[in-house]
Order: C-alpha cells, then structure tokens, then sequence
C-alpha cells in the first residue's frame, strides 16, 4: 500500500468475523475490519482517518463513506474514500466509487461510475487573445 506521510491508515482495533451479519448502519473510529456480512452504511467518524478493511470474505449491501477503504470482498453500494481507495484482486463493487487516490489491481471490478474528488488540475483562468492587426 502506498501511503502518504500525512495519511496513514488508523490500525485495525475492530473486526466482524466470517459467519457474522450485522443488520443496521455502522459507524467507527480507528480501523474496522470486516470478514462477514453488513447489511447498511458504513462511516467513519472522529477526529483521525478511519481505515476500513473489507477481506475477500466480506459482503457489504449499504452505502460506504470512511477515509482509507481497501476492499478484497464485494459491495452493493457507493464507496466513498475521502483520502485513498485499494481495490484487490477478488473486490467486486456494484455502485459508484469516489476517491482522492486510488489504487486498482488486476481483476477487481467496478460496475458504476469512478469520481475523482482530488484538487482540481485545471483552472478557470481565461486567456484573452488580441486581434492581429494586418497592414
């Protein structure tokens, strides 16, 4: 993972293991790690990033908003990665995905829309042209 001095992840403190289902909206400080099923959003709060971690394992029907996301499982839903976004091998995301820096590897998939939500590299600065005057 390729991540910047400022950005670090939040180290994992809280998992939902394999067989677990959680019917309900999920929100966490620190870092999250997900092996079962959710069924609704998931957001990070507080004053630090968030790290979600969602293993191949993982399933997700609700919609996603935390600042580091990396996802090897699949989502029903908008991810929404306010910093960096990683998308494994086996992730499968059926929804739009926005992000500030992605990181995509070889056989994940995205079925909706990728939104880039970085400063913008153009700007709205007009360049007047004057009029070649012929003689």
């Amino acid at each position: 993972m390729s991540w910047g001095k400022t950005n670090k992840p939040s180290p994992i403190d809280s998992l939902i293991g394999v067989g677990s289902t959680i019917t309900g909206d999920i929100e966490f400080t620190g870092g999250l790690r997900i092996d079962g099923h959710v069924i609704g959003d998931i957001r990070s709060t507080g004053d630090k990033p968030g790290t979600l971690v969602l293993s191949e394992m993982a399933k997700i029907e609700g919609e996603i908003d935390v600042d580091h996301v990396v996802v090897n499982g699949t989502v029903a839903g908008t991810v929404r990665a306010k910093e960096y976004l990683e998308l494994l091998p086996k992730a499968r995301v059926t929804g739009d995905v926005s992000y500030k820096t992605i990181e995509i590897h070889v056989g994940a998939v995205i079925m909706g829309r990728m939104i880039h939500e970085g400063e913008p590299r153009f700007t709205d600065k007009v360049i007047e042209f004057k009029q070649a005057t012929g003689n």
